[in-house]
């Protein structure tokens, strides 16, 4: 055998070994979202759901609002939801003056209060919610988030970034997310070409440990996202372009308009994208239509949407989901231009409930927001109908003493659990024949075995693998938690 040859099934074998070390889920929750933890998946499939309209939670009404309203942000604290959003009612080229970041606020992420601000006079008004005015083109797309470092100044505990091509993204800081003030007098993130012209995002990320932000860059005519990281806020490394594994390239299928990626708040090493997928041209209503709704005549001549993508850092986007996730539904105002565009953030508002708010009817005088609930960790699921299906996760090592499922079945189904060596040996006492089976609705229910119970101790940090069977029944998440 000559060396090269040999050289060339040593990293084979590496490469093999490599792909089949354990993934160290620890205790973190993970996700139907993605094959990530899928090795085989047979009589099943990987499900998205369908959000439920709420209805509208919050109307763009005042003077210094209107029409154009858009690009917003929910945030929620410990004791409050904070809602921002930029406050335009005419149209026009982006970046104007006239363009201010308003503000409400919320106890339950239903009902809404603006509070008197009272720092800026706008329409001759000075009681009002703004809490940025002067600011162009700043205030056509602000985007802030609560910064979770666990280093962050106080002061600087709210950060923001907001800019046009011609500005690049200039970085704000707020004590309280209400008072804000320029970090530095030059942009954080620079670019060049069609970038920036819509809501750009940015967090830290507690799985990577550095901030990350997300984009406009459309270098192929086709409005699409970059990525670029920084341990400061200040210094950023150079862009990339990110791919989607369903066109293996960094143009998506469609035109996203919006990208809306943030980090799972259950799940934070999942970072979930509720992006606006924009389709220009595609028009279903008719002018006499436009006109009676009241749109402006410049936009109901496109469509929109939101899908679900998901990322777990790196320059690729999961779409696995690669259809509707929030479609226009019945209402004329929805089958407009620049319309059903996702607010930032997926947040929890009850007990085992999430909210995911959507800004509609744009270009029109009902132009609002939507509640849309989802269950907790209920993008999607692993489901099962017609016949039993079986998942089995590729080898995990994990943390903790018991399984718990977030999981949903009809009266005659159910789950069970067997837990496999890393070569699919079932273990004994944990095989599908002693497993009990799990069968209700829940969001946080411990599994056990005949003649085990739930303890899980003697596992922790060896290799194995989780087979599920699922009847008649949709999972949603796992983990393993400690007693």
């Amino acid at each position: 055998m000559n060396w090269k040859l040999a050289a060339i099934l040593l990293a084979c074998c590496l490469s093999q070994t490599a792909q089949a070390e354990p993934i160290a889920i620890d205790g973190r929750r993970e996700l139907f979202v993605d094959d990530y933890l899928i090795d085989s998946l047979e009589g099943a499939e990987l499900f998205l759901h369908q959000p439920h309209d709420e209805g509208i939670v919050f109307r763009f009404d005042r003077p210094w609002e209107g029409l154009f309203c858009g690009y917003c942000t929910i945030i929620h604290t410990d004791d409050k939801y904070q809602l921002y959003y930029r406050g335009i009612p005419t149209s026009g080229s982006d970046g104007r003056d006239s363009e201010v970041t308003c503000y409400a606020e919320s106890k339950d992420g239903v009902h809404w209060e603006r509070p008197a601000i009272n720092q800026y006079v706008v329409h001759g008004i000075k009681e009002n919610n703004v809490i940025l005015a002067n600011a162009a083109p700043v205030t056509h797309n602000f985007s802030p988030f609560l910064d979770t470092n666990p280093k962050v100044d106080p002061k600087q505990r709210y950060k923001a970034i907001g800019g046009t091509s011609t500005s690049n993204l200039v970085a704000y800081v707020s004590p309280d997310g209400i008072h804000w003030s320029k970090l530095q007098a030059e942009p954080v993130i620079k670019d060049k070409g069609w970038v920036f012209d819509s809501q750009n995002v940015a967090f830290w990320s507690e799985s990577e440990q550095c901030y990350v932000a997300y984009y406009r860059r459309a270098s192929e005519k086709v409005r699409a996202i970059a990525r670029t990281t920084s341990k400061d806020f200040i210094h950023w490394d150079e862009p990339v372009q990110m791919t989607y594994d369903n066109t293996g390239s960094g143009t998506p299928r469609n035109h996203l308009y919006t990208n809306q990626t943030h980090p799972y708040f259950r799940a934070p090493q999942i970072y979930v994208a509720t992006a606006a997928r924009f389709m220009p041209g595609r028009r279903v209503i008719t002018p006499e239509q436009a006109a009676e709704i009241g749109v402006h005549p410049q936009y109901f001549n496109d469509s929109a949407d939101a899908i679900l993508m998901t990322s777990r850092g790196g320059s690729e986007y999961d779409c696995t989901f690669d259809q509707g996730f929030v479609r226009p539904g019945t209402a004329l105002g929805n089958w407009v231009s620049r319309t059903n565009y996702p607010v930032l953030n997926v947040v929890q508002t009850g007990p085992e409930e999430m909210s995911l708010y959507v800004n509609q009817e744009y270009g029109q005088p009902t132009s609002n927001i939507h509640r849309y609930s989802l269950r907790l960790d209920g993008f999607a699921s692993v489901r099962a109908r017609r016949e039993v299906g079986t998942l089995v996760t590729k080898p995990l090592m994990f943390a903790g003493d018991q399984l718990e499922l977030n999981f949903a079945t009809s009266a005659a189904g159910g789950v069970r659990v067997e837990i496999q060596d890393e070569q699919g040996k079932p273990i004994s006492g944990y095989s599908l024949n002693d497993s009990n089976v799990t069968i209700g609705n829940d969001v946080a229910r411990i599994v056990s075995w005949k003649g085990k119970g739930s303890d899980l101790g003697g596992l922790a940090g060896k290799p194995i693998r989780l087979k599920f069977e699922i009847d008649d029944a949709d999972l949603f998440a796992f983990r393993f938690v400690p007693k």
